[in-house]
């Protein structure tokens, strides 16, 4: 039912995804816990990065489970992808409005594109290996 996955997923591959998913929020959050905003923006600039990777994880997965003929309502697919672009542009107009330099402003915006594109990652290779898994123990 869905498609078979013939390839198993690089070593090299699975730790670029967590270095790159670790270095984007590490980096992420250590620049807001240094930054001289009010504790209220650095609050805003953490919840848009939490509510971003959470938001990314679940397109990539019901995306992922549609190509593999997992029921996915159009509901909550819809909303997985509302909620991705939301974080974007939520963070965009925070960066627009923050009285940051432009070095900061491209650091912030490249730390969460970063860790998204992480948590995208470390989500496709979790759940290719939990299907090589079960393809191994038939």
């Amino acid at each position: 039912m869905g498609t078979s996955n013939s390839q198993t997923t690089s070593g090299a591959f699975i730790a670029a995804s967590w270095i790159a998913l670790g270095t984007g929020m590490l980096g992420y959050i250590v620049g807001l816990w240094r930054s001289e905003m009010l504790l209220s923006e650095k609050g805003y600039y953490f919840t848009v990065l939490m509510y971003g990777l959470f938001a990314a994880i679940s397109v990539q997965k019901s995306v992922r489970d549609r190509l593999e003929g997992i029921m996915v309502t159009n509901l909550y697919y819809g909303i997985s992808w509302i909620s991705t672009l939301l974080s974007i542009v939520l963070l965009a107009v925070g960066l627009w409005n923050a009285a940051l330099l432009p070095s900061e402003k491209g650091f912030y915006a490249f730390a969460f594109l970063l860790s998204t594109f992480g948590a995208i990652a470390v989500q496709k290779n979790t759940r290719d290996t939990q299907n090589d898994d079960r393809i191994n123990d038939r």
